[in-house]
This record gives C-alpha cells, structure tokens and sequence, in this order.
C-alpha cells in the first residue's frame, strides 16, 4: 500500500477532516496541523455566527473542505 497521495489512507483522512477540520491530519499523526485546522475551524464558526448572527457553519464549511484537502494530498517524507 502506498503512503502518498490517493492512498486508503490518506482517502480516511480527508474523509474525517470533511466532517471535523483536523481530524484527518490527527489519524494521520501530524498533530500540530491537526490543531491548526481545529482552531481556524472553530475561529471561522465564531466569526461567520458574528456577521451573520446565524447558526449556519459557513466558515466552519469552508475550513473542512480546505483541511480535507490539505489530508488527501499529504505525501510523507522519506
């Protein structure tokens, strides 16, 4: 099995990370940009809800697919 791009892994990965920004870099073991994503994640929410004073997750969306990227296209180092 393959470690880089388009592998099962990496597919999990952006999988997780569509749903919870982070998450995917977090199976993946890369703990830093796992946070990383979490908290623009959770910065995007906070400030979508403060202009639109709306619970639609528009930020948090935006984030997810972007972090869900990030995931499916890591290639590790050798």
């Amino acid at each position: 099995m393959s470690n880089g791009q388009g592998s099962t892994g990496n597919v999990i990965a952006a999988i997780c990370s569509l749903f919870i920004p982070g998450l995917g870099q977090l199976v993946q073991g890369r703990l830093l940009w796992a946070l990383t994503w979490f908290l623009l994640g959770g910065l995007a929410f906070a400030v979508t809800w403060l202009i639109t004073l709306s619970l639609l997750p528009f930020g948090w969306f935006v984030i997810s697919v972007m972090s869900c990227i990030h995931a499916a296209v890591y290639s590790p180092r050798r």
